[in-house]
């Protein structure tokens, strides 16, 4: 991606996904704009250091004129934003579908280049899961927005202090872990850095088009296996007991009809379920990268500090 002196602009910008964004967008040599929704994820981001630290703006991601101001001068828009559970502050219908209005009017009005949305896998407007089916229709926003977009559909994603890879660490150091439906789901664990490369890489796309690609990691295996694989770089063998599944949508049923904040919801449980096989040879070879070995990404990530590459 050759430099260019104009700014990508970052929705849901004190992420851990986007504060790494940052640091390789400047050893690529562009600025960043950040846009966050509060002043203490804004005063997280002034703790970057200074040459990697973006212009930071507090908004809403719904009000479109803000956004449009946001977005004056940059080149592209990477949309971070997204919930994975309701609650009395946030509904996915904000959350996805309202930011993306606005992303689309911003990005059109400010003609960037190209707007990157990370998405979820599984993601479609006609989806039983209310969560899959508003980022369903948050893509269908963009993509037919008239703005060059590119969306990336991924799964679970592992990298330093995220919340995938903290539940991972403490489960795998555990001696009987409950795991819902036993952890048969099938899952296929994406390196963070791997995902850093394809936002750059579209980023990077010189075309006009607007698609949707799947990426997710090298392997796919069931949760329990993967709990497993985890617990062995710890020196550990975990007991896992099997716990319903049916039992679990029964409780968050509860908790969703007690609570205005519940804990867990349907949706939520839906998503974390949902079973990821992912053909990724059209993401790969449009946007030409490789994918980090999963054993390599558990080292990193999971296993013990000594362990780590």
């Amino acid at each position: 991606m050759d430099a260019d002196p104009r700014p990508v602009l970052v929705t849901g910008a004190n992420g851990q996904i986007a504060l790494q964004l940052f640091a390789r967008l400047h050893e690529l040599g562009f600025p960043g704009r950040a846009v966050v929704r509060s002043q203490p994820a804004a005063v997280r981001l002034a703790e970057l250091e200074s040459t990697i630290r973006p212009e930071i703006q507090i908004l809403d991601y719904a009000d479109t004129r803000a956004l449009t101001q946001a977005a004056s001068g940059c080149r592209a828009i990477v949309h971070l934003v997204g919930i994975l559970k309701e609650s009395s502050n946030s509904s996915y219908r904000t959350a996805h579908e309202d930011s993306c209005t606005a992303i689309a009017a911003a990005a059109s009005a400010q003609q960037v280049d190209r707007i990157v949305y990370l998405s979820i896998f599984g993601s479609r407007p006609e989806s039983t899961n209310a969560c899959l089916a508003s980022k369903g229709r948050a893509e269908t926003i963009l993509m037919e927005s008239g703005v060059p977009t590119s969306v990336l559909r991924v799964p679970m994603v592992l990298g330093p202090d995220d919340p995938a890879s903290h539940a991972l660490r403490g489960q795998a150091t555990k001696h009987t872990l409950l795991l819902s439906g036993g952890g048969r789901t099938i899952h296929q664990p994406l390196d963070v850095r791997d995902l850093l490369a394809a936002i750059v890489a579209a980023l990077a796309e010189e075309s006009r088009d607007a698609h949707g690609l799947d990426l997710g990691g090298p392997e796919s295996l069931s949760y329990r296996a993967l709990v497993e694989r985890c617990a062995a770089l710890h020196g550990n063998r975990v007991r896992i007991v099997n716990l319903p599944i049916s039992l679990l949508m029964g409780f968050a049923g509860l908790m969703e009809r007690v609570s205005k904040n519940p804990p867990i919801t349907r949706a939520m449980l839906g998503v974390l379920e949902h079973a990821d096989c992912i053909d990724n040879r059209p993401a790969l070879e449009i946007l030409d990268i490789g994918l980090t070995p999963l054993n390599e990404t558990l080292a990193r990530y999971i296993g013990p500090p000594n362990k780590a590459s």
